[in-house]
């Protein structure tokens, strides 16, 4: 076989670019959370499995938290049950609820833990029902009228947000050297169970690990400026200053809202990255310039 130097070259290359990483993450723990087209696309799913199980194969410490949103609205569409949102959160009523926990803690989750699996790592799945693991309470919604004083109180059924996080599990979980791979499905202290959003859960989990990176896999480029171009790049002042001016809104404010309270927690650094980029994790982890948009506490 003729070994073709060039090729040789470029693989010679990419692995000295990503020693450094590799020997600055060992041992840190990483909270991904995993949706979008990445979860939906089969080339996606197995590149975002491949890069989870090699950040695992060399001494990182990777946590996966998905969501499932499209998947739970597909199965609602099945069995005819109708689906409605308020501010962009399902209206989670008793039937609906049995259908996201069949959806995420089963289907999805176990689909995920397979990938994993399948790929040559060793992943557990869990929801926030296991273990004590994810403490929530009912999420209150409220809406102002314009001449009305009083706000609109609006239920959305058995839609969460976490009240606190049990460690136990996931500290058991990693010593075993597994991956976990963790639904957002939380509880009270009735028993009652709770639909909560995917990003807070890996905001909270992240905050509770002190991680060293939380990684949002989302849809969209990254964070934009004003002219629409992605921001490689930013602090959390700048952050606080794109709010301020209207430059970031609507979809992207619970992201970044996840991202501002997951570092006054002590996480490190998160990245809002393009989940719909072959390998988006491994880029962004184990390369110079990364993808989408890092937030950090200072420049870097």
């Amino acid at each position: 076989m003729t070994l073709d130097i060039n090729a040789a070259h470029n693989i010679a290359a990419v692995l000295t670019e990503a020693l450094p990483y590799i020997q600055r993450f060992i041992g840190k723990t990483i909270v991904v959370k995993y949706g979008g087209n990445a979860m939906i696309d089969e080339d996606l799913k197995n590149s975002f499995a491949r890069d989870i199980v090699l950040m695992k194969l060399v001494g990182m410490n990777p946590i996966v938290v998905h969501g499932g949103g499209p998947q739970i609205g597909s199965l609602l569409e099945k069995l005819g049950i109708k689906s409605s949102f308020v501010d962009g959160m399902r209206v989670t009523d008793n039937e609906t609820m049995d259908v996201v926990e069949m959806v995420l803690g089963g289907l999805v989750n176990k689909q995920i833990v397979s990938l994993l699996n399948k790929n040559g790592g060793k992943a557990i799945g869990i929801t926030g029902k296991d273990g004590d693991f994810i403490r929530a309470k009912k999420m209150t919604v409220t809406r102002h009228t314009p001449g009305i004083e009083a706000p609109e109180i609006i239920d959305i059924g058995h839609v969460g947000e976490v009240v606190g996080v049990n460690p136990a599990i996931i500290n058991m979980i990693l010593s075993s050297d597994f991956i976990p791979v963790i639904a957002p499905i939380g509880f009270d202290h009735t028993g009652q169970s709770y639909n909560i959003n995917a990003d807070i859960v890996a905001g909270k989990v992240a905050a509770l690990l002190n991680a060293e990176k939380l990684i949002l896999l989302t849809n969209i480029a990254g964070v934009q400026d004003k002219s629409g171009q992605v921001v490689p790049a930013l602090t959390i002042d700048a952050v606080h200053a794109m709010i301020a001016d209207g430059t970031i809104h609507g979809g992207m404010l619970p992201k970044i809202a996840c991202a501002l309270d997951a570092m006054s927690s002590g996480v490190n650094s998160v990245q809002i990255i393009d989940g719909r980029i072959p390998h988006a994790v491994l880029l962004e982890v184990f390369t110079d310039k990364g993808i989408g948009t890092q937030i950090t506490r200072r420049p870097s």
